[in-house]
């Protein structure tokens, strides 16, 4: 089983992310240095915080760790974790990591933050084995991807539908947070690990 660095950018739920891992069999290592990530087997950015504060701490490490992400290293990123992901975001000025080409746009809707349990539609095996379909949700931002083909799954906020799981090659950015949203969200864990494994 790869050792998971979790990424601790000093604005995310870092602790429930590791205790929920750590639940799923997980062996995770929290690293504050993102230095260390140019070597990670696996990685995970966890969610909770704003495009900018985070990336203050990505930043000067962003092309190592861009460069490791496109080898394929097994990554999962949840909420913010998953925004990173993308080129740029409405919510701030700096650039993310550029993995998946596009933006990070705000949510049109009329109750801001989108808070709560939504209905995921996906085909994707991440979600294999989950007993149903709900996953909790904190935020005013979404991705949106140029190549729509990255799109792995979708929820729908107030009549509109919302990509909220992307994929490319063995990254995941997940917009629903896994760690508080009961079995399911720890199955999606456990299928991420499942793959990771499966990865090495």
């Amino acid at each position: 089983m790869p050792l998971i660095y979790l990424t601790d950018y000093g604005v995310g739920n870092l602790h429930s992310v590791k205790n929920a891992l750590e639940k799923c069999g997980a062996e995770v290592e929290a690293v504050s240095d993102m230095s260390k990530l140019a070597e990670a087997d696996c990685i995970v950015f966890p969610g909770v915080g704003a495009f900018d504060s985070t990336m203050d701490r990505v930043s000067p490490h962003a092309e190592e760790i861009l460069e490791r992400l496109e080898s394929g290293v097994p990554t999962l990123g949840i909420c913010i974790g998953a925004q990173i992901l993308f080129d740029s975001s409405e919510e701030g000025k700096k650039q993310g990591l550029g993995l998946f080409k596009g933006r990070v746009i705000g949510l049109e809707a009329e109750r801001l933050p989108h808070m709560g349990w939504n209905t995921v539609k996906s085909d994707d095996p991440i979600l294999d084995g989950t007993p149903d379909r709900e996953f909790y949700f904190a935020h005013s931002y979404r991705g949106s991807p140029d190549d729509k083909c990255e799109i792995a799954g979708t929820t729908e906020y107030e009549g509109v539908e919302i990509p909220v799981i992307f994929r490319r090659s063995n990254t995941y950015g997940i917009q629903f947070h896994p760690e508080k949203s009961s079995s399911s969200g720890m199955e999606v864990l456990k299928n991420f690990i499942r793959f990771a494994e499966e990865c090495r």
